[in-house]
């Protein structure tokens, strides 16, 4: 295939869903002899959706300056990791899997490409043996943790519930920090788009199997993959998990790049110190028990369909407070 020789095709899909700890998967994947991910995590290629046009305006600056990034990026060495992009072009994809060699699996992490209404159709016509990947989470649960992440990125400013509001009342259909959140985790008709297409060459692994036993579940992973299961990545850091500012201004920092320029001078040591100062733990803000059993209803049906769709008992993501 002319296409490889620019570099090798991807042969593997972690396709999502947000929030449902495929950061560290991805970044446990990276770490095995046998693998080769893409050092871009979310390249977004197969997600026709993702583009900057279908932005709202408020949005477009940042993809703008991700732009210019991402041709850095790609001209230099690609030694690096680099958190999200959006490559719309299929020689930038194949740029991205260059530094492969002989390893046998060749994948990326792109988590909107469960939710996408045209990823599986797109990666199936270019790449139909592919292997895909796909990790679950109470969809409550998701979109929480997916509400404190835009929290502690300074993105938005109100409370949970307004988030839920906001995202109810979207109307445009483009993207906002808002849109798409509860589409999310609407998964049944996601994943039957990737089994219609895939069929046995699909992996459905959930959070919550993951975080009590993530070297098993990791394990799991490779036998499907075929590489060596006895291989154990180095599972110490925890990736992407949210950061809650103690004061809201700190969290508005975030954006412009603040808290990087502020760590490159203070001293290492300090930077532990620091961090207990200016955020919380995560688990200081839980969900309201009325918007958890509001998603409850939001999502059942649709968990129900889940439940089905796998064999699998989710009778404890309708639990109600």
């Amino acid at each position: 295939m002319a296409e490889a020789s620019k570099g090798s095709l991807p042969n593997c899909f972690l396709v999502g869903a947000p929030k449902a700890g495929t950061t560290s998967l991805y970044h446990y994947l990276d770490q095995h002899p046998q693998i080769y991910m893409s050092p871009i995590k979310e390249p977004n290629f197969f997600a026709d959706e993702i583009r900057a046009e279908n932005f709202e305006a408020s949005l477009r600056p940042g993809a703008a300056r991700d732009a210019r990034m991402l041709r850095e990026f790609l001209s230099g060495p690609m030694r690096r990791k680099l958190f999200g992009a959006i490559v719309a072009d299929w020689d930038d994809y194949m740029r991205l899997f260059a530094n492969a060699r002989a390893e046998p699996v060749v994948g990326e992490a792109s988590v909107c490409y469960l939710w996408s209404p045209s990823a599986a159709e797109r990666i199936a016509q270019k790449i139909p043996d592919a292997k895909i990947l796909v990790m679950l989470r109470n969809p409550a649960d998701r979109a929480f943790s997916d509400y404190l992440q835009n929290i502690g990125n300074g993105h938005i400013r109100w409370s949970f519930r307004e988030h839920i509001r906001r995202n109810l009342a979207h109307r445009s259909g483009q993207f906002a920090v808002h849109y798409p959140f509860l589409e999310l985790g609407l998964y049944s008709k996601q994943l039957s788009r990737y089994l219609e297409r895939f069929g046995r060459n699909v992996w459905v692994g959930f959070y919550e199997d993951f975080k009590n036993r993530p070297l098993e579940v990791f394990q799991e992973i490779c036998r499907f993959l075929g590489v060596d299961p006895e291989f154990s990545p180095d599972m110490t850091v925890r990736h992407l998990e949210a950061q809650i500012p103690r004061i809201a201004a700190v969290a508005r920092l975030k954006p412009l790049g603040i808290w990087k320029s502020a760590a490159r001078v203070i001293p290492v040591s300090l930077h532990p110190l620091i961090v207990r100062m200016l955020v919380r733990k995560p688990g200081a803000l839980q969900m309201d028990a009325a918007d958890r059993n509001y998603l409850q209803d939001f999502y059942g049906d649709d968990i129900r369909q889940i439940a089905i769709l796998l064999g699998r008992n989710l009778d404890g993501w309708l639990r109600r407070d």
